[in-house]
């Protein structure tokens, strides 16, 4: 929560620091004076409705790699806490077991003054020998520490076995968040790319770190469809409907390929579930150029408008 509130306070002030610079050398005081004053405070009401109302978005891949870093740096410090709270419960186990050791060496040397003790009583009073004696006592003595000694090398044995678990998975951790962090510079570079080739190339690398990545593969067939490689696209869509069947990116896609291929009865079906998943398929299909061959559909205006009466209905 901390770092979206860092996050939505960067997107209001960037717009006025991008005015502040583009404004005259002349004006540079009375801009500076007001910013003296005490800003009044931003609430998560007031970000959330300033939000709502922006027609362009804020943000810039200079700001997506700031996001990027802040999600990194708490990782690592999770991950660095996690760390230190092992160490610390390990060095707490070692302490116990430590103490429970002493304890038990004070333990059994105190027996062993008390069995001394009885036993020169017994002397007294008419045991054999002092031979027999001495040999009753280490005896028992040697027991004891037999027992002590086998169920404190298991206590250590059962944490060693639970630190090289919880190393184990602070490796696993540190491998899939470096993964991550590829995945995410993958995908900023893909958003940057002009060329659809160029873009292929880095779906493909985020499919090797993801195989089963949805949200790649339709996005890989949207580069294919650029590259008029529609087979393709309908190869990777299929694909991506096997892992996530309710993408409506997938269907989304698989329309505008059937639509290119002629096949406008399979193509409005295909509109029709991505726009039962989500109604911002709708609008994309208004504005998309490869759907205009479905205008011959007699299905076609009504998935378009359905959103649109439905919500002239809520109204009146």
């Amino acid at each position: 929560m901390r770092c979206l509130r860092v996050v939505m306070l960067l997107l209001l002030a960037l717009p006025a620091a991008l005015s502040a610079q583009e404004a005259p050398d002349s004006g540079a005081e009375s801009v500076m004076g007001p910013a003296s004053e005490a800003a009044p405070a931003v609430t998560d009401e007031s970000m959330r409705e300033h939000v709502e109302t922006l027609d362009e978005p804020l943000y810039n891949p200079f700001i997506e790699r700031y996001m990027i870093d802040e999600i990194k740096a708490l990782r690592s410090e999770i991950e660095r806490q996690r760390v230190e709270m092992i160490r610390e419960i390990t060095d707490r186990e070692l302490k116990v077991a430590n103490s429970s050791i002493s304890y038990a060496t004070d333990t059994v040397t105190y027996f062993f003054y008390l069995i001394a003790a009885a036993s020169s009583i017994l002397l007294i009073v008419g045991w054999n020998s002092i031979r027999e004696i001495k040999d009753r006592v280490q005896s028992i003595a040697d027991e004891k520490v037999g027992r002590l000694v086998e169920e404190y090398e298991e206590r250590l044995e059962r944490v060693e076995k639970e630190l090289l678990r919880k190393s184990r998975i602070i490796q696993e951790n540190q491998h899939e968040l470096e993964i991550t962090n590829e995945v995410q510079t993958l995908w900023v570079k893909a958003s940057q790319e002009t060329s659809w080739e160029q873009k292929v190339r880095l779906y493909d690398r985020i499919l090797e770190l993801r195989p089963d990545n949805a949200e790649a593969l339709t996005y890989k067939a949207d580069a294919a469809l650029e590259l008029s490689e529609h087979q393709w696209a309908i190869s990777l869509c299929n694909r991506a409907l096997t892992v996530e069947p309710d993408s409506g990116h997938a269907y989304f896609q698989l329309a505008c390929a059937y639509a290119d291929l002629g096949a406008s009865r399979i193509a409005l079906d295909y509109l029709k579930q991505a726009v039962s998943i989500s109604d911002e398929y709708r609008e994309q299909a208004r504005q998309e150029q490869r759907l205009l061959s479905l205008s011959q559909e007699p299905d076609f205006m009504s998935v378009l408008t359905q959103r649109d009466d439905e919500t002239a209905g809520k109204d009146k």
